[in-house]
C-alpha cells in the first residue's frame, strides 16, 4: 500500500496543467518534482513514505516517461531514493544536498522559508565579507573599476523604484565579488548567492524599495574595492548582510 501525498497547489512553479509546463514537453517533469519536494518539506509526504510512478502519473496526468524523469530529478538531489517494487521513498530534508540551488529553491518556497533564509544568511555573513576583502586586493583593475559603476546603477534604479533591474544588478554585484575574491571556494558559491537573492524576491521577503542604508553600504563596498581597502570592504559587506539578517528576523 502506498502512502500517496495529498494534492496541493502550494508550489509557485506548479502550472495549472502539468502538460503545459513547457512548449516542447522536455521540461514537464520539473514542476512535478518541485511540488513533490515541497510536499516532503511541508510534511504532506511523510519521510519514509513511498509513492509509485503510477501515483505520479495519476496525480499529475502525465506519461510514465515524465513521471520517471521527475523521480530521477528528485533522486539526484537526495530528496528520494528509488527502490524496485517500492517506488520513490521520501528522505529527510536535513539529508538533502543543502547547497544545491534547486534544494534551496524548494525550501524557500515551502513553509520552512524563514528558517532557510536565516541559515543562508548566516552562511553569507561567514563568506561574503571575506570575499569582498579578497576582491579588494586580488581582483583585476577592470573588475575593481566596475564595482562603483554597479553601485551607482543600483542606487539609480533603487531610488526610482525600478526593482527588476535593481535586483539583476544586485545579483551581479555580489556574484562579481565572489567570483573575483581570489578564492575558488568562494567563487563556487556565486550561483548559490544568486539563488538566495532571487528567491527572496520571489517569495516577497524583500523590501518593496531598498533602504538608503543598504544603498549606502553597497556604495561603501564598491568604493573600498576600487581603492583596494580590504578592511573597509569587509566591514561594508558585513553591514549589508547583517541588515538582511535583521530584516528576516523581524518578519
Amino acid at each position: 500500500m502506498t502512502d500517496t501525498p495529498k494534492p496541493t497547489s502550494t508550489s509557485p512553479s506548479m502550472p495549472s496543467n502539468a502538460n503545459e509546463s513547457s512548449a516542447d514537453g522536455k521540461l514537464m517533469h520539473l514542476p512535478i518534482a518541485d511540488q513533490l519536494a515541497i510536499d516532503i518539506i511541508d510534511g504532506r509526504w511523510i519521510v519514509g513514505g513511498n509513492i509509485t510512478l503510477e501515483d505520479i502519473q495519476n496525480r499529475f496526468g502525465v506519461s510514465r516517461t515524465v513521471a520517471r524523469d521527475a523521480a530521477r530529478y528528485l533522486e539526484a538531489a537526495d530528496a528520494v531514493t528509488i527502490r524496485r517494487r517500492v517506488g520513490l521513498v521520501a528522505q529527510d530534508p536535513s539529508a538533502w544536498a543543502a547547497l544545491n540551488p534547486q534544494v534551496i529553491q524548494w525550501k524557500l518556497h515551502s513553509s520552512q522559508r524563514k528558517q532557510e533564509l536565516m541559515s543562508l544568511t548566516e552562511l553569507r555573513l561567514a563568506i561574503e565579507p571575506a570575499a569582498a576583502a579578497g576582491a579588494a586586493t586580488r581582483a583585476s583593475l577592470d573588475v575593481r573599476a566596475k564595482m562603483p559603476v554597479l553601485a551607482m546603477e543600483m542606487r539609480r534604479h533603487g531610488e526610482a523604484g525600478d526593482l527588476e533591474p535593481f535586483h539583476d544588478l544586485d545579483i551581479e554585484f555580489h556574484s562579481m565579488l565572489l567570483r573575483n575574491s581570489g578564492n575558488e571556494l568562494f567563487a563556487s558559491l556565486a550561483p548559490i548567492v544568486a539563488t538566495i537573492l532571487r528567491g527572496r524576491v520571489e517569495i516577497n521577503m524583500y523590501p518593496s524599495r531598498p533602504s538608503p542604508s543598504a544603498l549606502d553600504a553597497h556604495d561603501a563596498v564598491a568604493d573600498a574595492v576600487w581603492k583596494g581597502d580590504a578592511e573597509l570592504a569587509r566591514k561594508g559587506m558585513h553591514d549589508i548582510v547583517d541588515e538582511v539578517s535583521k530584516v528576516i528576523a523581524a518578519r
